[in-house]
């Protein structure tokens, strides 16, 4: 389990709560691609999952949700827009 420590930032630390969860998944043809699975389970279960690995007190509540919902807005919804626009060129 990865562990908050001073060195870590509460993006990555978001980050991989929301890829262990599978709230979010990384396009396999685009690694700069994240995807926004939808799953509302996953998503609370990445909340949960990071507030448990912060040890301090270092973030605020409102803090950590800020990161939350930005990388899910930052997120493509269901599905690489990149693959979508290569099978667009070809079909």
């Amino acid at each position: 389990m990865l562990e908050a420590t001073s060195n870590d930032s509460l993006e990555a630390l978001v980050r991989h709560a929301l890829l262990t969860t599978r709230a979010t998944v990384i396009c396999p043809f685009h690694p700069e691609v994240i995807i926004r699975v939808g799953d509302d389970a996953a998503e609370t279960h990445a909340y949960y999952r990071v507030r448990n690995m912060i040890k301090s007190d270092s973030w605020e509540h409102e803090d950590l949700m800020d990161e939350i919902a930005r990388q899910l807005t930052d997120a493509a919804d269901g599905a690489c827009p990149r693959c979508a626009q290569l099978a667009g060129c070809h079909g």
